[in-house]
């Protein structure tokens, strides 16, 4: 202990990111009176050390983001810190990684994991000036190779800023056309709600003069009753894309006919009762298994699927739902041709696939198309519409149908040849339920 007092006072710096190395090391340095702090990443470091101004920094050469080699060299050009014996303390013991440390301005070198018995003297002995050197030619070498690793190190850096840029400048396009939906989607049924209320003050006036008749206000009431309901489900969607991105879904999980559920779902969006002429074939439904889900929810996930569908399917067009129970050990041909490509179905269970003929989706969209508030179109062309060929919505149904999916444990992923605005190229959405949700029919 006498051996280390006269440096008792001594404020160090240790940069390290690992938190059960800075742990040992200041209990192991606090028992000699060192005054210790503890930074976990370069930055840090460097921000303590402009600061605090230790009298020696030990330095983890392995770390995230700025590195030891290149937190050293920054600190070399603080003033302040200009002398300061800067000392690595790593794990790195391979040919060459000592000189390298000291080439880019490290003062010594102590490797891990360290010796408990001799570490706090090797700290005194730093502090007290001694400095690990390498040869004139040894330094020159070691410096090119740094210079080499830093502008590596620099493009890489300015790749992932660019890329980043880039998917920050699609997000901003994205909450832009989000924030011009939403207010369409919102303003069209309070817009209605308004205009019908007016007609009904109007009516129910005329009504007590005798000029109207009752089903005048039952027509009236029932135009605004929907323009509430539509009004709930923009709301209901917020809440619920929300919900699954806190991963706060309820799933009320029960007994299900999927074939229950996918005719539900269809009566909804009747295109028959849209004003669309479209063609829609259920197939092999009957004989899937039952799953353990939330029948509203699937409902819902279904509906969004179809909306998509019918919507960017043209008129005289087809959509073909077909389910079937994946990887059966004696699949038919028929069913084999039906099989999806994505790696998703090697998993197992019930597969229900939604198959257009519609425009289609370019390939670099696919993955895109489930991210929230995407839309595959200009929305200064958007429609309030659920099922008009080529109408819109805020960029949430798919999003939401992911979340619904994911949420049972499954997986649902698109596959398309392309894009085509005359139609045909089609579209085929897969949802898979994994083995573990089905249940043996009663």
């Amino acid at each position: 202990m006498s051996q280390v007092s006269s440096k008792a006072t001594a404020t160090i710096l240790y940069i390290d990111d690992d938190p059960l190395n800075r742990s040992l090391v200041n209990r192991l340095l606090t028992s000699y009176n060192f005054n210790i702090i503890e930074a976990e990443s370069g930055l840090e470091g460097l921000q303590i050390a402009r600061q605090e101004t230790p009298e020696l920094i030990l330095m983890d050469i392995n770390m995230p983001g700025l590195d030891g080699h290149e937190t050293t060299t920054r600190m070399r050009s603080i003033s302040g810190l200009n002398d300061t014996p800067i000392i690595a303390v790593t794990a790195r013991t391979t040919k060459g990684e000592r000189e390298l440390a000291l080439a880019a301005g490290c003062d010594g070198y102590i490797t891990k994991p360290i010796d408990v018995d001799e570490f706090p003297h090797q700290i005194i002995a730093y502090l007290e000036g001694q400095k690990d050197t390498i040869s004139k030619d040894e330094q020159q070498h070691y410096l090119g190779q740094y210079s080499q690793k830093l502008v590596e190190r620099l493009e890489a850096k300015i790749l992932e800023l660019q890329e980043a840029n880039t998917r920050l400048q699609k997000i901003d396009k994205i909450k832009s056309d989000f924030v011009t939906v939403a207010a369409h989607e919102l303003r069209t049924p309070i817009t209605l709600v308004y205009g019908y209320a007016r007609l009904l003050q109007s009516a129910v006036g005329e009504i007590n003069r005798g000029e109207s008749t009752t089903d005048y206000v039952d027509d009236l009431a029932n135009k605004i009753y929907s323009s509430v309901h539509r009004l709930s489900e923009v709301v209901n969607d917020i809440l619920n894309i929300t919900l699954i991105e806190a991963d706060e879904m309820r799933i009320d999980h029960k007994p299900v006919h999927l074939k229950a559920v996918i005719n539900a779902a269809l009566k909804g969006i009747n295109p028959d009762e849209n004003n669309r002429v479209l063609s829609v074939t259920l197939e092999d439904l009957d004989d899937l298994p039952q799953i353990n889900g939330d029948r509203t929810r699937l409902q819902q996930l279904f509906w969004n699927i179809f909306s998509n569908a019918i919507k960017f399917t043209p008129d005289h067009g087809s959509i073909l739902v077909k389910g079937w129970t994946a990887h059966l050990p004696e699949a038919s041909s028929k069913q084999e041709a039906f099989t999806p490509t994505s790696a998703y179905a090697k998993q197992g269970g019930v597969v229900v696939m939604i198959k257009d003929t519609g425009i289609g989706i370019d390939p670099s969209e696919q993955k895109d198309i489930f991210e929230r508030f995407y839309m595959v179109k200009d929305s200064a062309y958007h429609t309030s519409s659920k099922t008009a060929f080529g109408g819109g919505g805020m960029g949430l149904g798919l999003p939401i149908a992911q979340g619904i999916v994911e949420a049972h444990g499954g997986r649902i992923w698109v596959e398309s040849a392309g894009r085509n605005a005359e139609g045909n190229s089609g579209s085929a959405f897969y949802v898979l339920f994994p083995a573990d949700t089905t249940k043996q029919q009663d």
